[in-house]
């Protein structure tokens, strides 16, 4: 099994999230995350789908997604030519005794504090879905009272975007000069 990430860029119309999530429940695809959000130009939104499944399963993901009314494009990011990270907010129990401890641990991970109470904080934590899981795993010992996470966001490394990738039913849009 592979893990895939998918670039989409979609009319940003009422509507277009539930017809491209129903296709993955109709389709039964193995989705791990799906994040979205409006782009530079409100009319347009990006999301971001990471799913795993064989080569033939990951095809037939973005075929159906490229056939979509309201989907203007889909790339396959190169996993290892991209950025990827996700957003983590942790509620952790905390006592007087532990509580310098976590900082401590909060600011190995480069994460931020959010929110103190007197049994627990809140923490956001940044970064690769690994350093997350490592993250997670380490303030289980703490104890865990709540997690919300957002899935992957990702970028392609460089100075192109997913505007620049090939696409037969675009016109190429002239570089500015520097």
């Amino acid at each position: 099994m592979r893990r895939a990430v998918f670039s989409v860029l979609v009319h940003n119309e009422y509507g277009v999230v539930t017809r491209i999530s129903g296709l993955f429940t109709r389709r039964g695809f193995n989705i791990k995350s799906f994040t979205g959000e409006e782009t530079e130009d409100p009319k347009i939104s990006r999301i971001t789908i990471v799913a795993e499944g064989d080569e033939r399963e990951l095809a037939q993901i973005k075929s159906q997604v490229e056939k979509l009314v309201d989907v203007i494009k889909v790339v396959e990011l190169d996993v290892k030519a991209s950025v990827q990270r996700e957003l983590a907010l942790i509620k952790v129990r905390t006592q007087d005794k532990n509580r310098t401890e976590i900082f401590q641990i909060v600011e190995t991970f480069r994460g931020n504090i959010i929110d103190i109470e007197p049994g627990s904080v809140i923490i956001e934590l940044t970064g690769d879905a690994s350093k997350v899981k490592a993250f997670l795993n380490i303030m289980k010992i703490y104890g865990i009272i709540e997690i919300v996470r957002t899935g992957a966001i990702a970028l392609e490394r460089g100075r192109e975007s997913i505007y620049d990738a090939p696409d037969p039913d675009r016109t190429p849009v002239e570089e500015e000069s520097e």
